[in-house]
């Protein structure tokens, strides 16, 4: 979220804007935040469980192969469609030039209080400290800061209500993973690797996490750490870390970018639309996860 308005700003001038837009989900709202509790919703579910804080730093093969293909991919691919941008939109990019900035840089305070209460308090303590800095943020930082970063609620209140609906027509088919889980014959790290990812792509990765984290707890299997194997919670981890970025809905942020980028004037794919371009990148790249990590 702290990124992605100065990434639109800063290809304002062009014309083909919606790859960068989507491998900004891919990298940024995903699979880059693989290695802290701090970086993904499921993973800070799964240090709330009781996975030590530093534990997803050993994920950094997986964080490392699939972070290099990905920016690869992207260089070439934006490489090619720079060169097919108007004349007139490369005249722009080259002589509207401003320098990024950092204003409101006192907010790195109220972040960086966030991320120790995060790591360091429990509930309610860590709670209540995260809405006292946020309300400070709020209070100090000046308006005219958000408004020359376009920033506006709506994308929060959008994101909100649609997850809102998520979480409760999940509530059944979560139960159902709940109690009849064991029936899949889910066993093997790559069966959980794609079993947690197929289901995080539409049922936020966050609960599914915990789904599949209890269904593997519930085989009996060596208790390594928060009693499954440590390959089979690595599987859990990077399947519904990376698979969140298959859709919109995978993973909140995702659908935060999307409604921001349309709030200024990029036009995103549709919902299948983006599953194209995420089944046509990511696909392949999981299945060679899986061959040399599961």
């Amino acid at each position: 979220m702290l990124l992605i308005r100065p990434v639109l700003q800063t290809n304002r001038e062009r014309t083909r804007v919606k790859h960068t837009v989507i491998f900004f989900i891919f990298i940024v709202s995903n699979v880059g935040g693989m290695l802290t509790p701090l970086g993904d919703p499921p993973l800070f579910l799964g240090y709330l469980a009781g996975v030590p804080f530093t534990w997803t730093l050993r994920l950094w093969p997986q964080w490392l192969v699939l972070n290099v293909a990905l920016l690869v991919t992207y260089f070439v691919w934006d490489s090619i469609v720079y060169t097919r941008e108007p004349l007139s939109a490369l005249r722009r990019d080259r002589a509207q030039v401003e320098p990024l900035r950092v204003r409101g840089a006192a907010n790195a305070v109220w972040l960086a209080g966030v991320i120790l209460a995060v790591a360091f308090l429990r509930a309610p303590l860590r709670e209540s400290v995260i809405v006292l800095l946020a309300a400070a943020s709020l209070w100090r930082t000046p308006a005219t800061i958000r408004r020359a970063n376009g920033f506006t609620w709506n994308p929060i209140i959008e994101v909100a209500v649609l997850f809102l609906g998520i979480f409760l027509t999940m509530i059944p088919a979560l139960e159902l993973l709940r109690l009849r889980g064991g029936e899949l014959g889910v066993r093997t790290p790559a069966q959980f690797f794609w079993a947690t990812g197929v289901l995080s792509s539409f049922l936020d990765n966050a609960p599914t996490y915990l789904a599949f984290l209890a269904l593997g707890q519930g085989l009996g299997l060596a208790r390594e750490v928060v009693g499954v194997p440590e390959a089979i919670l690595a599987a859990i981890s990077v399947g519904s870390v990376a698979m969140g970025a298959n859709t919109y809905i995978g993973n909140a942020p995702n659908f935060m970018v999307k409604s921001i980028a349309d709030e200024a004037g990029v036009k995103m794919p549709s919902f299948f639309g983006y599953m194209l371009y995420s089944g046509a990148v990511l696909t392949p790249l999981f299945v060679l996860v899986t061959l040399f990590f599961f």
